[in-house]
């Protein structure tokens, strides 16, 4: 069990049996009154966010979060299938709204972390930057600096993705997957 002055962002907890995780804390003492903790938590099964106030009398349990190693197999009308890391026999799907926003950078044949509370998986997470293929990029028109020098381009999985004038077709660049930002072009292609 924790105290409330032992939450931070990052720490898994556990509120009327769902799993979630601490977005953002303050410590809060008013004139006359108990400090409290400010807590924005965002729930790891349904993805929603709230805003909670712990007390100090308040005994909090911690969330016992596992994480695991999957394979990302394919993706067929809205069906994500997986595989253990090392077994592929033993596939299973996970339903698109488990998967979530980072859908389209899901590339074939990738190990991902599965997140895994009472022995179900409850999300899935990427590696912060990841490597992608740049499968269709518009010719970069010289002059074109109106728009500050940027295009989109679609990356091998699908996804768009807004990169620099330079960046074209066949090049390899790293992208950011929690803001879906072009970072830097790793090989040129």
């Amino acid at each position: 069990m924790l105290t409330y002055s032992e939450l931070k962002p990052g720490t898994y907890v556990v509120l009327d049996g769902q799993p979630y995780v601490i977005m953002e804390y303050k410590f809060l003492r008013m004139q006359q009154r108990k400090p409290v903790a400010q807590t924005k938590v965002k729930n790891l099964a349904t993805g929603k966010t709230v805003e909670k106030t712990f007390q100090q009398s308040d005994k909090i349990e911690e969330a016992e979060i596992e994480i695991k190693e999957i394979k990302f197999l394919y993706s067929n009308r809205g069906e994500f299938w997986f595989s253990e890391k090392d077994d592929p026999s033993k596939r299973f799907e996970l339903e698109e709204s488990l998967v979530g926003e980072i859908a389209d950078l899901l590339k074939q044949n990738s190990i991902i972390d599965a997140m895994v509370f009472k022995d179900e998986i409850i999300g899935i997470k990427l590696p912060i930057k990841i490597d992608l293929k740049v499968a269709e990029a518009p010719p970069g028109l010289r002059g074109d600096t109106a728009q500050g020098g940027i295009k989109q381009v679609k990356v091998e999985t699908g996804a768009v993705i807004t990169t620099p004038l330079f960046i074209n077709e066949g090049d390899i660049i790293r992208i950011n997957t929690e803001t879906k930002e072009y970072v830097e072009r790793v090989k040129k292609g």
